[in-house]
């Protein structure tokens, strides 16, 4: 009998809870989808893409890792390790005046979130067609791995999430 991994248990629960906001909810699309075992080494990784229904083209994404080392402190029942997976958040939205707005997005994210390191945003442009602007990549990063004992924070975490993209949606339209 299969045995599911920490990875796999904070997968569904993700899934089914972003899925709901999509099919029965009505307040997202989901746009993307990553399920994938990296075999050059051997780590798991899980991404749900989406937007806002009604926003403006702003994508979040949360995103779940395991590697290597946590997968087999699991299923080797390794003592002393604490088997867990890393948590990214991520949300992509275009920019025009860099200064401006990467510091309005900095500082509604401190707010919101309260980081324990600062957002990163790396904003790109495709090369030979004219730049109108840029595509910014925000990430937030957690310093701690998360397991089953955070699974009842999964839901206020996708609110959070959904308050962020309406958030960013704001300061995307009052440019």
């Amino acid at each position: 009998m299969f045995d599911p991994t920490v990875f796999d248990n904070l997968k569904v629960a993700i899934e089914n809870q972003v899925y709901d906001l999509d099919n029965i909810a009505g307040q997202i699309l989901i746009t993307h989808r990553v399920d994938r075992l990296e075999m050059a080494v051997m780590a798991r990784v899980f991404a749900l893409q989406f937007t806002l229904v009604n926003g403006g083209g702003i994508t979040a994404e949360i995103r779940l890792e395991a590697s290597l080392k946590d997968l087999a402190a699991e299923l080797l029942e390794q003592k002393g390790e604490n088997p867990g997976c890393a948590l990214r958040l991520r949300f992509y939205m275009p920019v025009q005046d860099i200064e401006a707005e990467c510091k309005a997005i900095e500082q509604k994210l401190l707010e919101l979130w309260q980081p324990e390191l600062p957002p990163t945003q790396t904003l790109s442009f495709l090369f030979g067609e004219k730049t109108v602007g840029y595509f910014n990549e925000i990430e937030l990063h957690f310093n701690r791995k998360i397991n089953e004992e955070q699974m009842e924070d999964l839901p206020d975490l996708i609110d959070h999430v959904m308050q962020t993209l309406e958030a960013l949606d704001g300061l995307n339209s009052a440019d």
